[in-house]
């Protein structure tokens, strides 16, 4: 065969594969409807794009919205498909802000409030979630929560198993000008953190092969589907960018996906678990407060990656995320503080901590929806509800929630959300606005300015806590049954460090 015929061949077999593929192309983006016509309207291809036209793509950068004109009058842009360098680099920063978070954040927190025995332990089962999660998040994980091919309010689809596909080019879907993958591994940072959480709750007395058996297991029933549900493009409460959503709930950066599932999985965990050896009878004082306050200061600093991020873009709204999520912290430690001198006559450290903390939990799922007031706000609440709820209600019922993992992440999301419904306000998001072809189609941009949008948070409590503590409650007892969850008496005496993990944190 010659080479003229060979090449014949191969543009007969181009053009074949272009006409399989062109059905197959996604016609519309998540966050503006109108930036890809519908494939029933393009019957031709747009023209190129003029000068002016170009520029107006370049405005369209700034502005963080699609490309390419309108449905009456497209045109090929030379920068469809590609990320801007400016979004891009933000959230890549901010990914490795919230992998901060964890490690080595929360790992030095927890770390410092568990006694010396058990520090390696908590640094372990920390590390052990970003390595167990990263392969879930690899395999199917990424594809089940930001897929779309099932079409269900549940769960996404398996177009991205195994990150296939998952490319440098934007996935338009969640955001116009963030490579895909950058945007899948910011997410996978979320995954990490969330199920690392629950490990305040029954630290110094689950084995490391029960807890990281249960994460493995409540990753598929509890977080992926609650990550869809709030965060998917056809997810059941997506309220910003379903126009179909049954629940028209927001959450910016985790209120319910993170806080809320962690935090009363947590609370019936260690219900189930039982009470550690000698609870109520030893001392159970934090080894080091030294490490609790560095491991504050870095879940601080990490928070700004996984609030400001949220975004999506380093823009107006990442900013006033930024500013809220500030001023609720601050707020928080300073009341907590204050509390506690009021009520103690000392305002110690532990509280102070744990007052930052509960004002970035509850300012999570609200920091890009309100205004400055609106963050001074749920920093005052952020500290009195938490403190009720770790000083007063935790003695009073007896759970032994060893670093008050439900007093402050599950009442503190909890309380987040619903101050969502009461403080979001339009002025500093547009996308809670008829602009957003999505938020006006369901109503969301009503329900905002005429107070209903608080009603759709609590439907979107009422569904995150039955699926986290019904989900809870029979994972844990399978485990119970199969493979037990606690280590022996004699273990759990002598550390989980050695235990465990043959290894002492500390040599003297």
């Amino acid at each position: 065969m010659t080479s003229q015929h060979l090449n014949k061949l191969r543009g007969l077999a181009a053009a074949a594969i272009a006409l399989i593929a062109i059905p197959m192309c996604p016609i519309a983006s998540a966050q503006d409807a109108a930036a890809t016509p519908p494939a029933s309207e393009a019957a031709a291809t747009p023209p190129a794009a003029t000068t002016e036209q170009r520029l107006a793509d370049l405005e369209s950068y700034f502005n963080n919205v699609g490309v390419g004109g309108s449905t009456d009058a497209p045109w090929t842009s030379k920068v469809a498909g590609l990320p801007g360098p400016g979004h891009n680099g933000w959230m890549m920063t901010c990914a490795a802000l919230v992998l901060f978070m964890t490690l080595p954040g929360l790992a030095l927190f927890y770390g410092g409030l568990v006694r010396k025995k058990n520090v390696l332990s908590v640094l372990a089962q920390c590390l052990g979630c970003a390595g167990m999660v990263t392969v879930i998040w690899w395999a199917v994980g990424y594809s089940l929560i930001f897929g779309k091919s099932f079409n269900s309010p549940f769960l996404g689809g398996t177009e991205f198993f195994f990150l296939k596909g998952v490319t440098s080019a934007p996935n338009t879907d969640y955001c116009y000008w963030i490579s895909q993958n950058v945007f899948s591994m910011y997410q996978l940072m979320f995954a990490i953190i969330t199920p690392a959480l629950i490990i305040g709750a029954i630290a110094e007395r689950m084995k490391f092969s029960a807890i990281m058996a249960f994460i493995f297991i409540w990753m598929f029933v509890v977080y992926i589907p609650m990550a869809h549900m709030i965060w998917g493009v056809t997810g059941l409460m997506n309220g910003v960018w379903n126009g179909d959503a049954a629940v028209k709930a927001i959450d910016f950066a985790g209120g319910t996906v993170v806080h809320m599932t962690s935090g009363w999985s947590a609370l019936v965990l260690c219900i189930i678990l039982g009470k550690r050896l000698g609870f109520g009878k030893e001392k159970m004082s934090p080894h080091s407060m030294v490490l609790c306050m560095v491991g504050t200061g870095m879940l601080w600093v990490g928070w700004y990656g996984f609030n400001a991020g949220s975004a999506l873009a380093a823009d107006g709204v990442s900013a006033n995320a930024f500013m809220t999520t500030t001023l609720a912290a601050a707020t928080a430690g300073f009341v907590w503080a204050i509390i506690e001198k009021v009520l103690k006559g000392h305002a110690s450290i532990l509280g102070m901590c744990s007052g930052v903390v509960a004002g970035l939990v509850v300012v999570t799922p609200a920091c890009g929806f309100i205004d400055a007031t609106g963050a001074m706000i749920i920093g005052v609440l952020a500290a009195i509800v938490p403190y009720i709820f770790v000083m007063y209600v935790k003695g009073k019922l007896g759970y032994d929630d060893a670093l008050d993992t439900f007093g402050v992440h599950a009442i503190g999301g909890t309380l987040g959300a619903v101050l969502t419904g009461v403080l979001a306000t339009s002025s500093v998001n547009g996308n809670l606005t008829s602009v957003n072809t999505y938020a006006a189609k369901n109503g969301l941009d009503k329900l905002v300015a005429n107070g209903g949008l608080l009603g759709q948070q609590l439907i979107a409590i009422a569904i995150t806590l039955v699926l986290s503590i019904v989900a809870t409650v029979v994972i844990a007892f399978v485990l119970k049954a199969l493979i037990g969850l606690r280590p022996s008496p004699e273990s759990e005496t002598a550390g989980l460090d050695i235990s465990d993990h043959g290894e002492e944190g500390y040599d003297f």
